[in-house]
């Protein structure tokens, strides 16, 4: 980086530390091209909100010099140009290397690698295990109350991404319901894509590794929608190279179904409705929704195999952590669940336009970060509602996180 350069800070997760008595932001990278976190005092902070590849270094520094009466040298301010390139932070020819490596190192593997094992869950094999069956038996878990009086099979569910220390017991009540009222074959997993991809829809055929033994994909169920969707459900394959939202239900699968018969998955990433309410239109604007949500309920309704819909979502995101300016309490976390509740009548009741006018009409305030599975799942499932078989709020003063279990007919 030279000083004519103008640097430019990549789409980054910002949210508030604090730090030796001092009020910070921390930067660290949704799409996890780097594990690095960047923790900025005021005075840095107004540095580098100045890296948005309209200014030169130089320009950067007459800047600060206006607003303060003094500034760094030139050589400060490329130090710091330079340790937010090497970090993996701003969008530059040394990021793009870097992420051309780490895509392709996805797109060689025979496997898409256990992201998070040994850390948002046990790594070892007896130990997760262990720990998922801590869950079932946990106080809150579902282990010691009485089984619902439905004998019917589960062809949907939604259960949360959260990590496992968080969302444990609901976990377990949600894949209760598949331990007990499913005999599906094929498990369709509905992702998050927490970074955003270009493509509404990706999928990967790579096996989800996990510590119980990898999870296999079912590539001839992929190809008879493939033909029928009409769109390269490849193209943004490396998203999953690091996303949680699939991992963790490929986890739970592994352990609850694994045992018991043979199955496989077809992982789908989904990031669209946060595009739609940013541009204010229609959730189903972009072609490639409508022709993938019918290609997918026209192969499943033609599969021999017994198909299973599981959605991996949380809910609100709440606090200051998220961006909003106070704590949470205890009164404005009942408004949460409150308004969540009011939200899941709308997903219990199949209505997907109702879900998404509810959340368009608050200019989705909570950030419900399970808004494209979701969706994705309302629009795929017959008129028949389900029902809510837990809800959780984890209540953090400084971040808050809901999540929830519901299960349909």
């Amino acid at each position: 980086m030279t000083p004519a350069g103008k640097p430019r800070l990549r789409a980054l997760e910002a949210f508030p530390v604090e730090q030796q008595g001092q009020r910070c932001v921390a930067l660290r990278d949704p799409a996890g091209f780097t594990d690095q976190i960047a923790v900025l005092p005021p005075a840095l902070l107004d540095l580098v909100s100045l890296f948005d590849g309209s200014h030169s270094v130089a320009e950067i520094r007459e800047i600060l010099e206006r607003r303060h009466g003094k500034a760094p040298t030139l050589k400060q301010i490329i130090d710091v140009v330079e340790r937010f390139d090497a970090a993996g932070f701003l969008d530059s020819e040394r990021f793009r290397k870097r992420r051309r490596a780490l895509e392709d190192g996805l797109r060689q593997s025979p496997v898409r690698p256990a992201a998070h094992a040994g850390g948002a869950y046990a790594g070892d094999a007896a130990a997760l295990r262990a720990q998922i069956d801590g869950f079932f038996a946990a106080p809150d878990g579902p282990a010691a109350s009485p089984r619902p009086d439905d004998a019917s099979r589960v062809s949907a569910l939604i259960a949360p991404h959260i990590d496992f220390h968080r969302g444990g017991s609901t976990y377990a009540w949600a894949y209760r319901e598949i331990l007990e009222r499913s005999d599906a074959d094929l498990y369709v997993v509905l992702g998050t894509c927490h970074a955003g991809m270009p493509d509404p829809f990706a999928v990967t055929l790579k096996p989800y590794e996990t510590p119980l033994g990898p999870v296999p994909v079912d590539r001839e169920f992929y190809d008879a929608l493939s033909r029928r969707a009409g769109q390269d459900l490849l193209a943004s394959e490396p998203a999953h190279r690091t996303e949680h939202s699939i991992e963790f239900q490929a986890v739970m699968l592994q352990h609850v179904v694994g045992p018991r018969r043979p199955f496989a998955i077809l992982p789908v990433l989904a990031s669209y409705l946060h595009e739609s309410l940013g541009r204010g239109g229609e959730p189903e604007a972009d072609p490639r929704i409508p022709r993938f949500l019918d290609a997918l309920r026209e192969t499943m309704a033609a599969s021999s195999r017994r198909v299973c819909l599981v959605a991996g979502v949380d809910l609100a995101h709440v606090g200051p952590r998220f961006g909003d300016r106070e704590p949470n309490s205890a009164a404005s976390l009942a408004r949460v669940e409150r308004d969540d509740r009011a939200m899941l009548e709308s997903v219990v009741g199949v209505d997907p336009r109702g879900f998404y006018a509810g959340i368009a009409a608050d200019h989705d305030a909570r950030r419900i970060c399970g808004l494209s599975p979701i969706y994705t799942l309302l629009r795929l499932l017959p008129e028949t509602p389900g029902r809510l078989v837990r809800y959780t709020q984890w209540p953090d003063p400084q971040g808050a996180v809901t999540f929830c279990a519901v299960t349909y007919p």
